[in-house]
């Protein structure tokens, strides 16, 4: 799975562009950082079921080559087996192949590569509004706070914002910047596509939460790494 590489020195640049961001809007923006969103074992459970039900259909929709093939494994001496022997092969076959589907699927990187986008899309949202929830909205006294989350596993941003800037922007505004930033981490300039990122937000925010007189720094500038 693909690793994070955020240093020292981009942590610093990147709460620098927060900072500058914000210096012109009563918006507080809040960047964090996962490897990924969710683990997708349920992906893995899910093929090594289809998997096994592809077998019995197969079996079904050819009765006669799998008895052949029952048959010649077991040393081709009968020419005939029992509905239960033949049962029993079947409902091992089964088995064996739910636990090599599953047990290859372990491997993070293939679960990943096989699990759809709209469910990586799903989850990474999901996960995006949990952390959103937990450390960003309601925390600022005019509800002005906006999440940057980057998932690097799954190559997917999501911008959530409190209900004053929700209220002021469309959602379709943010895109620009969520292109930007997968964009760069395509190329592996994780800490660029943040700052640029950051950079975009805050010329929105601008535009309609302007800085206010007086309007203090309530949420960190810090990037969140998880």
């Amino acid at each position: 799975m693909e690793k994070l590489t955020i240093s020292d020195a981009d942590h610093d640049r990147i709460s620098a562009a927060v900072s500058a961001a914000e210096g012109h809007t009563d918006g507080e923006i809040v960047t964090i950082i996962a490897p990924k969103s969710d683990s997708y074992h349920d992906v893995g459970l899910h093929y090594a079921i289809a998997a096994m039900l592809a077998l019995l259909t197969i079996v079904a929709a050819f009765p006669q080559h799998f008895s052949d093939f029952a048959i010649a494994m077991l040393g081709g001496w009968n020419h005939e087996l029992s509905i239960p022997v033949q049962l029993s092969l079947l409902l091992g076959a089964m088995i064996l192949v739910f636990l090599l589907v599953r047990y290859a699927l372990a491997w993070m990187d293939l679960r990943m590569m096989l699990t759809p986008g709209a469910t990586k899309s799903r989850r990474v949202r999901r996960r995006a509004v949990t952390l959103f929830r937990a450390c960003a909205q309601g925390r600022t006294k005019g509800r002005t706070a906006i999440m940057l989350y980057l998932s690097v596993a799954e190559h997917r941003a999501e911008i959530i914002a409190d209900e004053t800037i929700s209220a002021e922007v469309a959602p379709e505004r943010w895109g620009d910047a969520m292109a930007a930033l997968v964009s760069h981490l395509h190329k592996g300039e994780t800490a660029d596509g943040m700052i640029e990122a950051i950079g975009m937000i805050g010329v929105i925010l601008n535009e309609h939460v302007p800085k206010s007189h007086g309007n203090p720094n309530e949420l960190p500038d810090r990037l969140i790494e998880l």
